[in-house]
């Protein structure tokens, strides 16, 4: 008989010898550069973080990992035997997923799994939760066709209980089918050809894949407006299966400290009041933490943890006539950089989740307060990052149909690209869906529904409709775009110095895009040739002076009307060497110290006064 000791080594043994083996089966492709945390992936326990902490409930099951994979014809069935591995939620064309292979639009990507439902969620309805897949994704449960869902950049979730085995093992298969640009639908950069400002395609699961129990009746979406004027906050929950009578409850906390809970019937919108509310800014970005229930006949059915913030965002004319933005009623500079949300290693997707809020964490340490997500999405925890540690985000959409580059020097000339009936209702059906998404987010100021004229169509309608679909934010129509009048920003792109070329006195008038300032360093370069920027130099000395001749020139520009900036870009991304860091994220290109004062003096040029 063996010892307790010997059958605990053999025990270790095992567990040692099954990640051996799952590591055995794979490994980052390619030579390209790759970040610090590429190094840190293990396909046992990938992204294990819980997806959405602005709604997080105490149970759920991460199916990230190694599923098969094949690609086949867009017509033809999937293959009888899967082509290999890939390391789901790693984009196919990325080196973390293990495949690195080029899908295309003739073609379509197949993954399958099995799984199992913990045998403590019994008796509860069990939801299959997609952070995202591009771009069109239909879905089996044990070979039951159970969804078909469009939008890579939004999330999308199904109650699978009907189609579950009453025991033992569950089967899941996914189909993805991805245009790219050969399609009217939000791709971001995404090119067949890469090259220049143009990026790899992104195709399959590209977020975190998970289940979740819940009860029959159950909260399926928390929307929350702050409303700084009467101190109150506005909540509005979607419920599923609510009935006469059922109840949904807000705690409020101040960190440990409960100041009060809050009842209203299920399905009605209510109002909490706070006494002398806490702000949020990016200098005090303070969250007062919720607990949410919902309550049917005395029984919780549901219980999350949520989080909000009271915070303002709003314009109005300084003493010298200039229409600022405003955070909680004061004149406030927004600062920061164009940040594209690109990874050498995990392309649409962070390593890790240390690495996501890396970047976020480096921003503030440069001295910005704003983030400009550039025609991508990001997962959820990456908005929540933003809250916790005080950033500003412009959330852009994600462009698509026609772009062309270098279509922003157009202004007021009533010209617009005429799409389809398809593509148009692509593009509203996928906005709707991301402001859904996002919209309790309180680090969001700023929607954003076209970039530089690409896909540019309907502008005034568009930007009427989002302004109405959200009252309680700023909508800068077109950024760098064909401007129309219409929306609360006049957005200027100027490259590579600042320029104030444009002026709107009726609206906020702000430099939505300027810099790129170029450096391409050996050994973190994604290409060894054919490099680009607006202009290049040779060290970080003459990058950082550079940059802050421009910021100079920018506080000029600020006294005379500018309201925000952004400058290009957070990082080196492919062919583009103009970020503040590189590709890899291993060296900043500039003086950190320089750049930190220098930033903060031309965000006081407005919060100071």
């Amino acid at each position: 008989m063996l010892k307790k000791g010997s059958l605990t080594k053999l025990f270790l043994m095992s567990v040692l010898m099954t990640l051996q083996v799952s590591h055995a089966q794979w490994s980052p492709k390619g030579d390209k550069i790759k970040t610090p945390w590429a190094e840190k992936v293990n396909p046992d326990n990938v992204l294990p973080e819980y997806p959405r902490p602005i709604m997080e409930r105490s149970q759920w099951k991460n199916l990230n990992g190694l599923w098969n994979y094949s690609i086949s014809g867009r017509e033809k069935a999937q293959p009888d035997v899967a082509q290999g591995e890939i390391l789901v939620p790693f984009a196919a064309e990325s080196s973390l997923s293990g495949v690195m292979k080029e899908v295309g639009s003739e073609n379509v990507l197949w993954y399958d799994r099995d799984f199992s439902v913990p045998e403590e969620w019994a008796g509860k309805n069990i939801v299959l939760h997609f952070g995202a897949v591009d771009w069109q994704a239909d879905v089996w449960i044990n070979d039951i066709k159970v969804t078909t869902h469009t939008g890579g950049f939004e999330p999308f979730s199904i109650d699978i209980t009907p189609f579950l085995n009453d025991s033992g093992s569950q089967k899941l298969k996914v189909r993805v089918w991805d245009p790219s640009d050969e399609g009217p639908q939000p791709r971001g950069k995404q090119v067949k050809e890469p090259k220049g400002i143009w990026y790899t395609p992104v195709t399959g699961i590209w977020q975190t894949v998970w289940l979740e129990p819940v009860d029959k009746k159950h909260i399926t979406a928390l929307r929350v407006v702050p409303d700084l004027d009467k101190n109150s906050v506005h909540f509005k929950a979607d419920i599923a299966n609510a009935a006469y009578g059922d109840l949904i409850e807000v705690t409020v906390f101040d960190g440990s400290k409960e100041l009060k809970t809050v009842k209203a019937a299920a399905g009605s919108a209510f109002d909490i009041q706070l006494e002398s509310p806490k702000l949020w800014s990016p200098e005090s970005p303070f969250l007062y933490r919720t607990v949410v229930k919902l309550k049917s006949g005395g029984k919780v059915t549901d219980e999350f943890k949520s989080y909000f913030a009271m915070r303002k965002i709003s314009t109005r004319r300084d003493e010298n006539g200039v229409l600022r933005m405003q955070l909680n009623n004061k004149d406030y500079f927004h600062f920061g950089p164009l940040d594209q949300g690109w990874w050498p290693d995990g392309l649409y997707t962070a390593p890790t989740d240390e690495a996501l809020k890396y970047d976020i964490v480096r921003t503030k340490e440069m001295g910005y307060n704003t983030i400009r997500k550039h025609v991508k999405v990001e997962p959820a925890r990456w908005y929540t990052y933003c809250d916790e540690i005080g950033m500003l985000v412009w959330q852009d959409m994600p462009s698509g149909d026609e772009q062309k580059e270098w279509q922003m020097q157009k202004y007021f000339d009533g010209k617009e690209l005429q799409r389809s009936s398809e593509s148009e209702a692509i593009y509203r059906k996928e906005w709707k869906g991301i402001m859904d998404y996002l919209y309790s987010y309180p680090s969001i100021v700023v929607w954003v529904p076209f970039n530089e004229a690409w896909g540019q169509f309907k502008t005034v309608e568009l930007t009427e409709w989002t302004v109405d679909y959200d009252p309680s934010r700023l909508v800068n129509s077109a950024s760098g775009g064909n401007h129309f009048h219409t929306g609360h920003i006049l957005d200027l792109h100027h490259y590579p110095d600042p320029d104030l070329f444009l002026y709107d006195a009726k609206r906020v008038t702000v430099l939505g895009e300027y810099g790129g300032i170029g450096l391409p360093l050996k050994d973190h370069l994604w290409e060894n040739k054919n490099n680009w920027g607006y202009i290049q130099f040779k060290n970080s000395k003459e990058v950082t002076d550079e940059y802050e001749k421009y910021a100079e020139k920018l506080k000029k520009l600020i006294v005379r009307g500018f309201s925000a900036a952004i400058y290009t870009q957070t990082t080196d991304v492919e062919g583009e060497v103009n970020g503040l860091m590189t590709y890899d994220r291993k060296k900043d290109k500039m003086d950190l110290k320089r750049i930190q004062k220098i930033n903060r003096e031309v965000i006081d040029m407005v919060n100071q006064k």
